[in-house]
């Protein structure tokens, strides 16, 4: 009997992990206003299982979009598809958006909260995904450790409950590498289909996993010239060819079934916009041309995403970030907010794993041939190497963009450096090993469990906690406009008649704050003028507009808040702003003029 138990319990604590995870999401879920992307995800998504058209949002594959509206198709809905938006605008998402939520006589928040109930099953299976490769790696107890960290991060508690491509794109990835090792170390037909199939799901989840056709390569190169290969290297090389067949035949049946009724000329005709800048014009010219085309149009929607990604990454992201506004981008944009957002349990459960790992590996080759020691670390430690190797080429690849926006474009990679860390921190040997992580672990857990519901917030100490975060970077990393809804009962609480709201996110605030709201903006002035003594402005753009300026990026005089900046003429530190009386959940200042 206790060995029944013993074998099941690591099952049973995976079940009360996945529970806990999935209450924390649920709650926030309903707690939470719109966040910017919903604004355009959720509707796109509408029109593709309801209209089969993809004119909405075509620079974020279908997946998760799909499967975030299929239960939409059970509410009676009115959308917008007799407005300009939808019926001649080219990509006129946020205006559908707007539209289909808040103007439409729809239920915005029943509507926003049954499309995230999707992205938290995709991240209930990431965790449970970590967890069956882990146990494949080590023990089923150590198993347990990876996705405990998953499920119980706040950035995945934060990100693994909104309709965006994010936590799609991490389960994707993590299912992709690990059906495609699969496939080299246990040769089969079965498992080379099943290694397509999971790229297939990958490239539908977010342009980013387009990563993994070079990376599969370079993993397969080191394969090939291990003790691990049983077959010949033709059989190898055609194999990855019709593993990736297998997902390019997905992605055209998907593709198809999405633009079944997306107006040829329309298709071809938003095509040639979208892309009327991009360079080189040759490579811009091919979706127009495929777009005419009934056969080829699902390719050419398909690649209209993936340079659409393209001239959007080259553009960079105008953000907030060290006290600095730039759309140039810094090279120590992810590792920082890394740094600063990742729990400082954690960072030092990956450090220490790092250079256990590190020395581990010297040591254990010091006295042999550099090649024949690399060969025999591949013979048994492949696994961790192409996990290693992932983490390198995706990072290297994000720290290398100019598109910083935000830690949740590293996502991807977490699931690895959780397992590595794992199997670099068990080979340590001291007499206190499992009381330090015990106590690291419920450190980490307290973290967590403190910062809730404001995930999408939370700092470490370092990086100034849930409620100073804003300091060093804000956008997806801290303000999303998450707090629209709680602003509504700031305003009830204080039993205010009139505010004037400057929001930043997805969310409605007339919708919600109905005549109570008056919409404002800096070059307006100070509202008390007009008889509104209360001003609630996202911090988002409070940063964006107190920021100092990198060198050649402008900004109007018309957006710097100056007015208020002399109103609140209090000393400011690094990466403040004028301080409010209240604040709404963490990210909208509420000032009483």
């Amino acid at each position: 009997m206790s060995e029944k138990i013993s074998t099941k319990l690591p099952v049973i604590l995976l079940g009360v992990i996945i529970v806990v995870a999935s209450f924390l999401m649920i709650g926030v879920a309903r707690q939470e206003s719109a966040i910017m992307d919903e604004l355009a995800h959720i509707p796109a998504g509408y029109g593709y299982v309801k209209y089969f058209d993809f004119r909405l949002n075509p620079e974020h594959p279908p997946l998760l979009k799909v499967l975030a509206a299929l239960p939409l198709l059970t509410m009676d809905l009115n959308f917008p598809t007799t407005h300009r938006s939808w019926t001649t605008d080219i990509n006129g998402q946020w205006e559908v958006g707007a539209k289909f939520l808040y103007e439409s006589g729809n239920d915005a928040d029943k509507i926003v909260f049954v499309s995230r109930i999707i992205p938290i099953l995709f991240t209930l299976l990431t965790i449970i995904l970590i967890y069956l490769w882990s146990k494949e790696l080590f023990s089923k107890w150590w198993a347990l450790i990876p996705p405990f960290l998953f499920a119980l991060s706040p950035t995945v508690l934060a990100h693994g409950h909104y309709v965006t491509t994010d936590i799609a794109a991490a389960f994707g990835i993590i299912l992709a590498t690990y059906l495609f090792l699969k496939f080299l170390l246990h040769s089969s037909r079965r498992n080379l289909i099943w290694a397509g199939i999971g790229l297939g799901i990958a490239e539908l989840a977010k342009f980013s996993a387009v990563l993994l056709i070079p990376y599969f390569l370079i993993v397969l190169l080191f394969f090939i010239f291990s003790p691990l290969r049983r077959y010949s290297r033709r059989y190898y090389f055609g194999s990855a060819f019709l593993i990736f067949l297998i997902a390019l035949f997905i992605i055209y049946a998907v593709y198809f079934i999405f633009t079944l009724n997306y107006p040829l000329e329309k298709q071809a005709a938003d095509s040639k916009f979208i892309l009327n800048s991009f360079s080189p014009r040759w490579l811009a010219g091919i979706p127009t041309v495929l777009a005419e085309n009934r056969i080829t149009r699902p390719l050419a929607e398909y690649i209209l995403g993936f340079l659409m990604v393209m001239q959007r990454s080259a553009g960079g992201n105008t953000t907030y970030f060290l006290g600095v506004v730039s759309a140039a981008g810094s090279k120590l944009y992810f590792p920082l907010t890394f740094f600063l957002k990742e729990s400082l349990p954690v960072i030092i459960f990956i450090l220490t794993a790092f250079t256990v790992g590190v020395w581990k590996f010297f040591k254990s080759v010091k006295n042999k041939s550099r090649v024949k020691r690399f060969i025999d670390f591949l013979g048994t430690n492949f696994s961790e190497f192409a996990m290693f190797l992932f983490v390198a080429i995706y990072w290297v690849y994000t720290v290398r963009s100019p598109l910083n926006i935000g830690f949740r474009h590293l996502l991807p990679s977490i699931p690895f450096i959780y397992i590595l860390s794992v199997i670099g921190l068990k080979t340590l040997r001291f007499n206190l090993k499992k009381w330090a992580l015990g106590l690291l672990l419920i450190w980490f857990a307290a973290e967590t469990f403190v910062a809730a519901p404001y995930f999408l917030s939370y700092f470490n100490q370092i990086g100034g906690g849930t409620r100073g975060g804003y300091r060093y970077v804000t956008d997806s990393n801290y303000d999303w406009g998450q707090d629209l809804k709680r602003l509504v009962a700031f305003t009830d609480e204080k039993r205010i008649s009139k505010i004037a709201v400057d929001y930043f996110g997805g969310g409605n605030p007339q919708y919600y704050l109905n005549d109570k709201v008056e919409y404002w903006w800096s070059s307006k002035g100070n509202p008390k003028e007009m008889g509104v003594e209360w001003l609630a402005v996202s911090v988002n753009t409070l940063q964006g507009a107190f920021g100092r300026l990198y060198p050649g990026h402008q900004r109007s005089p018309n957006d710097e808040y100056r007015w208020l900046r002399d109103l609140r003429s209090q000393p400011t530190a690094f990466g403040e702003v004028p301080l409010p009386d209240f604040r709404v959940g963490t990210s909208i200042f509420v000032y009483h003029l």
